[in-house]
């Protein structure tokens, strides 16, 4: 049942007017054609960083080499005209390779602070899992507090800043799993899949039309200001109290001893923490803005559940044996608890 639209915005604030919503269209519009023009297929991917970038989230994605996590994000930050950094994880990789070191400088006999390529609008974490847990660490802080820490002084990232990081799902030698802490820290986490045959023909045509080197369109891009406008438009969408409900009974019930997850529930050493509560409403904001609402409704909640879920469920060692994946731990609860 859809939740019937709000008389008024909640906390007092003016509800959003059709201007404003057609505004925000408009931008949205600009970013899915950027998209377009680059980047083959991969709808879900689109979705992911669109509503990340609405929500003011960071993005994990799983996948192997090759699916066009760069290109995307790259596109990303040229079509909000913003800067964009990627960042090669491997095993000797520094905090201060990240976020910035002090550097003498003799013909002044002080230090000068040079900043890491984490300060930037778009920064693509390539490989996550191979840095060490002390450089995991500092990018913590760049992801949650949107500040980094150099020589005990504190420089803010820019403002938008998005974190994608990749993950390859079939090289484990030389990795260090993500901690819990972290992963949950991303709003979504992405499983991006091999392109359609058709899909992979349109990628050679434009190699050779040499479209992923030439710049985007004007029509294809918007300005920072555009972005903070959109983050603010999805921040007045309404979300009513039942939808609320819906989505704090969602996530307790991830929690073991849960009899929503059924015969599964031996599989699950932990369940999501209520940042999955918090993920669940900007995401269900933002899709509401992309369909053109002023209100959220409970298929918004529906929409992207593996991407807001399946990296906060930990599952114990046996299950993950048994080859037990998380969407169906994902699908056993949203089958038990009644939509509203």
């Amino acid at each position: 049942m859809s939740t019937p639209a709000p008389a008024a915005a909640p906390g007092g604030s003016r509800q959003l007017d059709r201007g404003e919503l057609e505004r925000a269209l408009a931008i949205v519009g600009r970013i899915s054609g950027a998209f377009r023009s680059r980047v083959v297929g991969q709808d879900s991917l689109q979705l992911s960083m669109l509503v990340a970038l609405m929500g003011d989230g960071h993005v994990l994605l799983e996948s192997v080499p090759g699916l066009a996590k760069t290109t995307a994000a790259q596109t990303l930050a040229d079509a909000v005209g913003g800067t964009f950094a990627r960042i090669q994880c491997t095993p000797d990789l520094l905090p201060s390779d990240i976020v910035g070191t002090q550097v003498f400088e003799p013909a002044k006999a002080t230090f000068s602070t040079q900043l890491g390529p984490v300060h930037a609008n778009v920064v693509l974490l390539d490989e996550i899992n191979r840095s060490s847990a002390k450089t995991q660490s500092a990018m913590l802080e760049a992801m949650q507090e949107r500040q980094t820490s150099i020589g005990g002084v504190v420089y803010k990232v820019p403002d938008p800043f998005i974190v994608m990081a990749t993950q390859n799902p079939i090289e484990h030698e030389g990795t260090y799993e993500l901690p819990e802490a972290q992963l949950d820290r991303f709003l979504v986490k992405e499983v991006i899949g091999y392109p359609h045959p058709a899909e992979e023909v349109e990628i050679l045509d434009r190699v050779e039309r040499r479209v992923f080197s030439t710049r985007l369109h004007r029509d294809h891009t918007v300005g920072m200001d555009d972005v903070r406008y959109l983050r603010h438009v999805v921040g007045r969408v309404y979300v009513d109290p039942a939808v609320k409900r819906y989505i704090v009974a969602l996530v307790h019930a991830t929690r073991p001893p849960s009899p929503a997850l059924g015969e599964l529930g031996h599989c699950v050493t932990a369940g999501a923490s209520p940042r999955a509560s918090i993920g669940f409403a900007q995401v269900a904001r933002a899709l509401a803005v992309l369909d053109g609402r002023t209100y959220a409704i409970p298929d918004d909640v529906h929409r992207l559940r593996y991407a807001v879920l399946r990296h906060r469920i930990v599952l114990n060692f046996d299950a993950v044996a048994d080859g037990v994946r998380p969407e169906q731990l994902v699908d056993a609860v949203f089958r038990s608890i009644p939509t509203p």
